[in-house]
């Protein structure tokens, strides 16, 4: 009976230790590992839907353009949203930067601009990063030394170009980025490309070299170094978008972090380059004379730009690229219009039928690759059916 009564006061008392033990453990909020003499106890839980995550862990269907939450509306509503945006910032976008270069004596500081449009860019990108949890550099540092060189070329030569060449000129060769990627893409990696891809280089080729003829028909100040600065750009702007690509792949770094460390170092080699070739005393000097002309119109320019490029990345996520692709070409038809339209130039109509060569060639690259999802009628599906129609045809007016 005693030793009866001494197991059942032991069981009791392991019994109250484990009530406790359970107790204890199901008030820990995180993962807690605890060793003791006799036992090892693990609580874990899995945070709520409320809690707050880090951004790379996101859900996939979360979308937050400038503050908004796109995910909250239904996908019309998401799709003129995004379009209304991108139409919207792209178009003051450039107008401000047709503007700007339309002030008498601004031509020569292309790159000043480009100085002030990284500082802008740097300074919204730390912005942009002070709000998101995760701060910390992904990216190695050498990486973000080539970006910044290559975007430094992009938006640096292209920004220049407008000095020697008619906006819409401009507009038409930033179409035709697939040219130089082709190139490069046959004598750097050995790759091979479909008819489509080699139909749309050509009526881009051809589209180019119709449009610039007539421009130097036309523009009495038409200068082929414009045409130089371009081309180098549109070989930069080439190269760069790879680059970003498999280094925010590899490391998993943030559209913030690339913008703010790309813009910042590119913004040191700028001014490093100006006071080097002693461009940046008479770019002051003129900028000060004119601040709202220049200072004030390259804040909007780069502040619709910054917001620009947030619609598109938006875009791409939700409908896809082939959506974002017409919805952009669309965009810089219009700005090509718009240039026209508030902005003193020659006009011909050689303009009009070299832009729809490169619209074709636009929409010849969008359709090699996608070509699973556009299905275009064969010449030879489309003559047999016509045949059978007149069969049809005559067989019944015979009965």
């Amino acid at each position: 009976m005693g030793a009866t009564g001494s197991d059942r006061g032991h069981t009791e008392k392991e019994g109250q230790k484990e009530d406790n033990n359970s107790t204890e453990c199901s008030k820990l909020g995180i993962m807690d590992l605890k060793f003791t003499s006799s036992r090892k106890y693990i609580s874990i839980s899995v945070p709520s839907k409320s809690q707050t995550m880090s951004p790379h862990i996101k859900s996939v269907d979360d979308v937050v353009v400038l503050g908004m939450n796109l995910s909250k509306f239904n996908k019309p509503t998401q799709f003129f949203i995004c379009v209304s945006g991108v139409f919207m910032f792209y178009l003051i976008y450039g107008y401000l930067q047709e503007l700007i270069f339309s002030v008498e004596g601004f031509k020569a500081f292309g790159w000043y601009l480009t100085l002030v449009q990284f500082g802008f860019y740097s300074i919204f990108g730390l912005i942009e990063l002070q709000l998101i949890q995760d701060k910390r550099r992904r990216i190695p540092g050498k990486t973000y030394m080539i970006i910044a060189f290559l975007t430094v070329g992009t938006m640096g030569l292209s920004n220049t170009s407008l000095g020697y060449l008619n906006y819409p000129t401009q507009v038409i060769f930033k179409c035709c980025k697939l040219i130089p990627v082709m190139i490069g893409g046959v004598f750097i990696q050995g790759k091979r490309y479909n008819i489509a891809d080699v139909s749309a280089a050509l009526c881009m080729s051809l589209g180019l070299i119709w449009f610039t003829l007539a421009d130097s028909t036309v523009a009495p100040n038409f200068n082929f170094t414009g045409v130089v600065l371009i081309s180098l750009a549109l070989c930069a702007d080439a190269v760069i978008g790879n680059v970003q690509e498999k280094a925010m792949k590899l490391h998993n770094g943030s559209n913030s972090e690339m913008v703010l460390y790309s813009y910042s170092i590119g913004f040191v080699y700028i001014l490093f380059g100006l006071i080097c070739t002693s461009g940046l005393s008479p770019a002051v000097t003129f900028c000060s004379k004119h601040p709202v002309q220049t200072y004030g119109y390259a804040f909007l320019f780069s502040l619709t730009g910054y917001f620009g490029i947030s619609f598109v990345l938006a875009l791409i996520k939700i409908f896809g690229a082939l959506l974002a692709v017409t919805v952009t070409t669309g965009r810089k038809a219009m700005t090509i219009v718009l240039s026209f339209l508030f902005f003193a130039k020659p006009f011909t109509l050689q303009y009009v039928w070299s832009g729809l060569l490169v619209v074709l060639g636009i929409f010849l690259n969008v359709y090699s690759k996608n070509m699973d999802k556009i299905k275009l009628p064969l010449l030879h599906g489309l003559w047999k059916k016509n045949v059978e129609e007149r069969k049809t045809r005559t067989l019944s007016q015979t009965v």
